[in-house]
């Protein structure tokens, strides 16, 4: 392969192949244009299901394919459609399977200011229809804070202005910087992240800052979820975004709109001279944690440096892994193989060992030995239940009324058998049967002396 791709071909050396042409083009274009914004309309979008978008962006007179792969799509805030006029930013590339000319994009935003006013009253209608502009929502700013925290970036001139400010009005009050970025793709969450933090950390009132800017370089303050994290806040909010001619969502959702950044700090900053020297000590800790952080992502920057690696190698280590994943799912499937095997065997032995003949010869032992017991068994409950039985006689004997017959006492039954208890249970003349301990009499009731006797004189 040649090394040099943008050698100029002479007459005398070889022809080239298309694969080597296709391929010079392809890093040609790849060097010359490797990051161009473009404006058009987006035609014959394709979404198959790897996650990639493919379209055409064309203008009135011309087109060019397009290829959006899905890392890049997923950070795309605006839903893609034929029709939709874009700016995209990529790399001009070269597809050398087909030799089609393409860009590789890697950022889509709408086209013109135009589009992202559309956006930005769109979402103003909504949150004000939900009452996050009302004023009955918006928090007192104190009037002596001691703590605030400033959601800004860390370098540039708005938190130099705060501070100065703060330096020359308050130097008592104690400044915190919750850095975050502050334009871009990333800041949106950076900012909504900030808010939060510095919401739980106890602040008498926080700043919302940012220098002035174009409406795409402000855009991150428009976003929904920053304007629902600034309401979210139950610490006063002094918004302090761009010029005093810049408006953003989150002026409109803070409890506080200030025209600039310093601004911002004069209407939290009473006017004081004392304790300067806290000023100062900030100063040098924010000085010292910026240049920490640059460090830190200096060093971050170069580690990512040294594991960047180009996609040809990435390609080799990966066909390099597949090719040890088939040789160890060859050995593990003959290993597999080798272990079942084994265990089929200990399986037929363990089953031979099982084998009825076996279990039916004890189980026949068992019978017998259970045969032989039965009867012992019964004998014995046999003989403990008649032991029980006589026992129980013997209780019953000593208990029964028959045992005081014996002892010459007599019970008197009436004709129907029922025990005579009293003399007014009978008549005189009526017949009873007196029971003795050894046998029976039948007796005649003379009298049962209840009613008066009457004599005759005669008698």
């Amino acid at each position: 392969m040649i090394n040099d791709p943008f050698q100029r071909l002479g007459l005398d050396r070889d022809v080239l192949s298309v694969s080597q042409l296709n391929n010079r083009a392809r890093l040609l274009l790849e060097d010359v244009f490797a990051q161009v914004w473009v404006e058009g309309e987006i035609s014959n979008l394709a979404k198959p299901a790897s996650g990639h978008l493919y379209f055409t962006l064309k203008d009135s007179q011309a087109q060019v394919r397009c290829a959006l792969f899905r890392q890049n799509a997923s950070r795309v805030r605006q839903a893609l459609r034929d029709g939709l006029a874009v700016k995209v930013r990529g790399k001009v590339s070269l597809f050398e399977g087909r030799g089609d000319y393409q860009l590789i994009v890697d950022s889509v935003e709408p086209a013109g200011d135009g589009a992202l006013r559309l956006a930005f009253e769109a979402l103003k209608e909504k949150l004000s229809g939900e009452g996050l502009f009302s004023a009955e929502n918006k928090i007192a700013l104190p009037a002596h804070p001691q703590r605030i925290g400033i959601i800004s970036s860390p370098t540039g001139a708005v938190i130099r202005d705060i501070i100065s400010v703060f330096r020359r009005r308050a130097p008592q009050v104690a400044l915190t910087l919750i850095p975050t970025a502050v334009q871009g793709r990333e800041a949106t969450a950076q900012i909504v992240r900030a808010l939060q933090l510095a919401d739980a950390q106890g602040f008498d009132a926080l700043i919302l800052a940012r220098g002035g800017g174009s409406l795409e370089d402000l855009w991150c303050f428009n976003e929904e979820a920053v304007a629902r994290a600034v309401a979210a806040c139950k610490t006063p909010i002094v918004s302090a975004v761009g010029h005093e001619t810049d408006v953003s969502i989150s002026d409109f959702v803070a409890d506080v709109r200030a025209p600039t950044p310093s601004a911002a700090a004069e209407l939290l900053a009473p006017d004081s001279s004392d304790l300067r020297h806290r000023l100062d000590n900030l100063k040098r800790r924010l000085l010292l944690r910026m240049q920490g952080r640059l460090a830190h992502e200096r060093l971050r920057l170069d580690g990512m440096a040294r594991r960047l690696r180009h996609p040809g190698e990435r390609l080799r280590q990966q066909a390099q892994r597949l090719d040890d994943l088939d040789m160890r799912l060859r050995r593990a499937f003959t290993q597999q193989l080798h272990n079942r095997s084994e265990r089929l065997a200990r399986l037929d032995t363990r089953l031979a060992a099982q084998h009825p003949g076996r279990s039916l010869a004890l189980l026949r032992q068992r019978l017998d030995s259970l045969a032989a017991r039965l009867p012992r068994a019964a004998l014995g409950q046999l003989r403990e239940r008649r032991q029980k039985l006589a026992s129980l006689m013997q209780n019953l004997h000593i208990v029964s009324p028959l045992a005081t017959l014996g002892r010459g006492y007599s019970i008197l039954l009436d004709e129907r058998g029922q025990a005579i208890r009293s003399a007014a249970q009978t008549q005189p003349g009526q017949r009873l049967k007196a029971r003795l301990g050894e046998g029976e009499l039948v007796v005649r009731v003379e009298d049962n002396h209840l009613t008066p006797v009457t004599l005759s004189l005669l008698d």
